[in-house]
This record gives structure tokens, C-alpha cells and sequence, in this order.
């Protein structure tokens, strides 16, 4: 038992570690406080990660700065200086919130089908029957097949989408009569049926002549209509966020699978980035590239090239709205950031000397000093608008800014130490990350558990959970949620059942 408890342990902090863009929260600070109860989706916990990341950045060479950093006289020559002065972002040029409004009858479909209509579901019917054909034409008949409809289809979408609120193993668990068999939703469709469908379903059953992505041919019509419907059906915050989120399954719940299930699957192939709302976490945009393919980005070996293009792609709608973005060390770099500045995008990120582009940065902030720094004590450098600033909490953080002012003052607060003073850049990181930090948690409630081989059906599968993730933070948001008040999972069970056109669709209470 416990070396299955150590196990969970290792493959969580396994999964925690591949957050390359959220190294901080407001827990990696020390303690959080309470919950704020004037936001219905900003929450904290105790975890906190911080002292690895810390270790990491302080047992550097303090004799020499990272690639590209400027010695202390290149910097003062690239206009580099210790005087600071006030700076002011511009008021949001954009409204913020849903951009329609839903009726107080809106069910749990309703929502979901503002990303995933009636139309979108129709070319699943339209495209799957396709391929049946054309692949019975090639390989022979298969005489237990008969042409989907659409009203199947979304029992289909139903079946697999129960994973992530049942917790299934295999969607296929559900005809089974075991643990995770679910004999509520089984009778809707007989298994073999499920399997036909599962065996030709389809986005788009034949490779295009031409196109830029051919790598994701088969679902990027999808998320080319997914992405416009994020962007027609809410308006985020001033405030938001870029990166790669956690997708593969809970860390703990692998520790259930046998040997032999965890060689079975296969390494992702792909990569997933997104510009999140940090008021409510909504996922505004999402950038998927291909690691090994045919997409260009593959090609990019350099991470921060990589990133920095990535970034570009998820800002490319938001130019001239005062917009502000936090960034993980990653993305986080004085050239992007001065790009995203000439477009009235302005940035909040934290630095990292292993993972970041410090070109152009003072070598002096980028190194340890050998005089012990004081818990609270920070340091900051400006170029322009641009500050660098490095604060001091059991370790060094970094953080490159043109979003806060650096005269302005901020506090961490700690529940058993009491207030810990930072510049108002790192409280407002700290604080706009909370929920993305805690992300993993809400978003894998609605987690879709099938695991296919094929990598476009991965990518479909993550994006359905992606968009009922957006649908409940609607829901929320809506006159709906004030008369009848869902949870995440009830929220998720309603869909199921109204996908599978069952006659009680009441909540499990």
C-alpha cells in the first residue's frame, strides 16, 4: 500500500512537473489565504511546488549570466537603469463576459451546443458514412453496418463523454459488469453497435489537396469552428494567460492500470496551448501543433522559438484592446514582449534562466547574489515601460514586466507568517494564476478518459472536453445557474443524459 501511495506520489509530481509555463501561484509564495467569496471561480489550496523550482534557479553560477544576458556596462548602453517610473496601462477596450444571453430554460445542451451544433454533428453523420463506404469498398462489406444517424451520433458524443464524470477506465466499461459498467445509459445502444460507430466515426474522411496543416487534415475543420465559436460566445477579461495545460490523465488514477495497459499506451504526439480567461477560466483560443509531422512547427528545435510563434498565434485577435497576458518562463522574453507592446498587448511573466530567451536582460538580475537577500527584499530594472524585477522568498523569482508600474507595492499573503511585500507585478502573477494554477483540478472533471491510438482523435476528444469546460463556465455565468444550481459533475451527468435523449435528466444528487 505504500509503495503504491509513493508511486501515485512520484507520478504526480511527474505530471505537476511538465507545467514549464506555471512555476508560481500564490501558493509557491508559502501559504495561501482563504477563498475570495466575491468570485465564484477563484479558489486556493495549501499544495504548494515552490521549493524545487527555487532550489533550481539559486544553484546557479553567480559568476556568469545566461546566453545573450548584457554585462552591467551593455546594459546601461541598451538604456538599462535602476530609476523607476510610473507606468500606466491604458483602460480595456473590449466588454467582458458572455456574449449572448441564454434564456432561464437553457439546458445543459443548450450550452454545449453553442460550440458543438446541430450542423457540426450533422457532418460527423455525414463524413463517418463516408468513410464506412469507401472503406467497405476497399476492404469489403461488413454486413453488421448500417449508416449512422444523427440522433446515434449524439448518443455517441454521450457514451464517450460519460468517461470523464463516470471515471471510466474504457468507455467501453459502460456494457461491462464490473466497476465502472453503467447499466443507467448501457440499454441506450447495444456495445457492438458503439463499436461500429467507434470503428468508422469521422471529421473528415478524405485527405484535401491542399492545405497548410495536413498533418491534423482530419480534425482541423472542427477546431477551425470550435475556435470561432469560443470567440463569438464570450469576451474575456483584461486579464489573461498563455499556456500549455495539463491533458493526460490524473496521475493517481494511472496508478490503477496494469503494467501491461501503461505500455499500451501511446506517447502524445501532440502539443496544446491556450489563452485562457483568469477571471473565470474560460478557454478563450487553443494552438495544437503536431511534435513529429508535417505542421512547420516541428521543425522549430528551438523551444523558445517554438513558444514565442505559439504565442503570436493565440494574441493574434486581441491586438489593440490594452489586453494584459501572463506568461510562463517559456514564452516570457523581452523581444516578444516588445513585439506584443508596439500592438497594445501588455505582459506579465515570470522568468526562468534554464527556460527563457534572456536576451537583451541585464546579467546582473539574472544571477544570484552573494550577500543573503531578506524575505520580501526585491530589486528591479527598467528599460522604457519594461521593468525586470527580481524578488526574494526562500529563493529568487523573476519577472519582466510592461503591465505594473514597479512604484507601485503589493503583499503576499502568508496564514502563518503574516504579510510578505513584493512589487505589485508579482502579487498581481500570483493572483490572476490562482485558478489557472488549480485548472488541472476543474478541467478534469470533465476529463474524457477514451484513449484512442490515433492522434486527430486524441486532439477531438480533448477538444470536446475543452468545450464542455466552456459550456459549464457559461452555464455559470447565465440567469440559468441562479435556478438551478449544478455542479461541475451534476452539469456533466444533465449533458449525458440529454445527449442520449434519456427521459430523466435530473442531476444525481
Amino acid at each position: 500500500m505504500a509503495e503504491c501511495g509513493r508511486k501515485a506520489l512520484s507520478l504526480l509530481e511527474a505530471a505537476r512537473s511538465r507545467y514549464e509555463s506555471l512555476q508560481i501561484s500564490d501558493d509557491v509564495f508559502g501559504e495561501s489565504g482563504d477563498d475570495s467569496s466575491d468570485n465564484p471561480f477563484y479558489s486556493t489550496s495549501g499544495d504548494s511546488d515552490s521549493d524545487n523550482y527555487i532550489a533550481e534557479e539559486s544553484t546557479g553560477n553567480s559568476g556568469a549570466g545566461p546566453p545573450g544576458a548584457l554585462s552591467r556596462s551593455q546594459a546601461q548602453e541598451e538604456g538599462w537603469t535602476e530609476t523607476l517610473q510610473d507606468v500606466t496601462v491604458p483602460p480595456f477596450k473590449d466588454t467582458y463576459g458572455p456574449a449572448q444571453k441564454m434564456p432561464a430554460t437553457a439546458t445543459a445542451l443548450d450550452f454545449f451546443q453553442l460550440f458543438v451544433p446541430d450542423n457540426c454533428i450533422q457532418n460527423m453523420v455525414t463524413q463517418t458514412n463516408m468513410y464506412a463506404k469507401k472503406f467497405q469498398e476497399r476492404f469489403g462489406s461488413d454486413e453488421g453496418w448500417r449508416p449512422v444517424t444523427a440522433q446515434e451520433m449524439k448518443a455517441f458524443l454521450g457514451f464517450v463523454t460519460s468517461t470523464s464524470v463516470q471515471r471510466c477506465e474504457s468507455v467501453l466499461s459502460i456494457w461491462s459488469s464490473g466497476f465502472f459498467s453503467n447499466r443507467s445509459i448501457a440499454l441506450k445502444m447495444s456495445q457492438a453497435r458503439f463499436e461500429k460507430i467507434l470503428k468508422y466515426f469521422h471529421i473528415v474522411a478524405f485527405r484535401p489537396s491542399q492545405g497548410s496543416n495536413q498533418g491534423l487534415y482530419k480534425i482541423q475543420p472542427f477546431l477551425d469552428m470550435l475556435q470561432q465559436s469560443f470567440s463569438c460566445t464570450f469576451r474575456p477579461s483584461q486579464t489573461q494567460v498563455l499556456h500549455e495545460p495539463l491533458i493526460d490523465e490524473d496521475p493517481v488514477f494511472i496508478t490503477t492500470c496494469t503494467e501491461r495497459e501503461l505500455r499500451k499506451r501511446k506517447k502524445r504526439k501532440f502539443s496544446l496551448w491556450v489563452r485562457q480567461c483568469t477571471s473565470t477560466g474560460f478557454i478563450c483560443q487553443i494552438s495544437v501543433h503536431l511534435k513529429e509531422g508535417t505542421d512547420g512547427l516541428a521543425a522549430l528545435k528551438n523551444k523558445p522559438q517554438l513558444h514565442s510563434l505559439v504565442a503570436k498565434q493565440l494574441c493574434q485577435n486581441i491586438s489593440g484592446k490594452n489586453t494584459i497576458i501572463f506568461t510562463g518562463p517559456s514564452i516570457t522574453s523581452l523581444g516578444l514582449f516588445t513585439e506584443f507592446s508596439k500592438q497594445d498587448i501588455y505582459c506579465c511573466g515570470l522568468l526562468s534562466t534554464r527556460k527563457s530567451d534572456c536576451t537583451g536582460l541585464p546579467q546582473s538580475m539574472l544571477v544570484c547574489s552573494s550577500t543573503p537577500a531578506q524575505r520580501g527584499q526585491s530589486r528591479v530594472m527598467m528599460k522604457g515601460s519594461m521593468s525586470l524585477i527580481s524578488w526574494y522568498n526562500k529563493g529568487h523569482f523573476r519577472f519582466l514586466t510592461n503591465g505594473y508600474s514597479p512604484t507601485k507595492r503589493g503583499i503576499i499573503i502568508k496564514r502563518k507568517s503574516g504579510e510578505i511585500p513584493c512589487p505589485l507585478a508579482v502579487e498581481a502573477f500570483a493572483a490572476h494564476l490562482s485558478y489557472i494554477c488549480k485548472y488541472d483540478d476543474k478541467y478534469s472533471k470533465y476529463f474524457i478518459f477514451h484513449k484512442p491510438n490515433k492522434t486527430w482523435q486524441q486532439v477531438f476528444w480533448l477538444s470536446i472536453s475543452i468545450a464542455i469546460n466552456n459550456a459549464y463556465i457559461l452555464y455559470k455565468m447565465s440567469d440559468v445557474y441562479t435556478v438551478k444550481r449544478y455542479s461541475r459533475v451534476q452539469f456533466g451527468e444533465r449533458l449525458v443524459k440529454e445527449l442520449l435523449d434519456l427521459d430523466d435528466c435530473s442531476p444525481t444528487q
